[in-house]
């Protein structure tokens, strides 16, 4: 079994869910008392999310590359980013280490893709939503087209993220804030919806959609298990 590093962190809560998601994954293969050898590196994520508000992606991209460094030098035999946000920085950090980065996008659109949809609404920060890093990558890695929600509802579901499911904290009323967005996603065009931020799946699930959802921290985490056990 290959060890798993993951660059976690970002924040706590989603970093959580991922551990227990390819622990769960690795048992569900091999069978108990299986699991996985993974290597988390936990950064404080204040820093990275006063950093991303002012605009800092230069500071944050280096920070980005010494943390999978120090990943790599302990022994990992590949790295995940735990994060849609900071895959603003990988091709820097696949650029400055030898281990290979499972990119949460091409995970993500590849089962976009296999699923046969072209067209899909993108939920995530602003930074994610708005940036063309991951958009771009997503509509090339399906062949198709990635729509974002209205000013108003991208500055909604950015709020309750930070605001809200960083901290942990999953409100009734912000789920109903976001099925109305992904309805009006749905209304444009959307045939399926990314949760593109790996927070969102403590939030929303398959009944809060009218289409599919693809939730990239299972998606990411499901990869990651494959790869190790490959």
């Amino acid at each position: 079994m290959k060890t798993i590093g993951i660059l976690g962190g970002m924040s706590w809560e989603s970093s959580a869910a991922y551990y227990a998601l390819i622990n769960r994954g690795v048992r569900d293969r091999l069978g108990p008392p299986h699991s996985a050898r993974t290597l988390m590196l936990s950064v404080d994520f204040a820093e990275i999310a006063t950093r991303q508000h002012d605009g800092d992606w230069a500071g944050l991209e280096a920070m980005m590359v010494a943390e999978a460094r120090h990943i790599e030098a302990g022994g990992a035999d590949m790295l995940l980013i735990a994060t849609n946000t900071m895959h603003i920085a990988a091709d820097a950090v696949q650029a400055a280490i030898a281990i290979p980065l499972l990119h949460i996008g091409d995970v993500t659109a590849a089962a976009i893709r296999a699923a046969g949809f072209d067209k899909v609404g993108l939920l995530g920060t602003a930074f994610t939503m708005e940036k063309p890093f991951y958009r771009e990558r997503i509509a090339a890695g399906i062949g198709g087209e990635v729509i974002v929600p209205s000013d108003a509802d991208r500055a909604t579901v950015h709020r309750i993220i930070y605001d809200e499911l960083i901290a942990g904290i999953v409100r009734d009323e912000s789920r109903e804030e976001y099925r109305g967005v992904i309805a009006r996603l749905v209304a444009q065009g959307a045939q399926a919806i990314i949760l593109g931020c790996t927070e969102i799946m403590l939030l929303v699930g398959e009944d809060d959609s009218t289409v599919p959802l693809f939730d990239t921290t299972t998606l990411h985490a499901a990869a990651a298990v494959e790869a190790a056990l490959s």
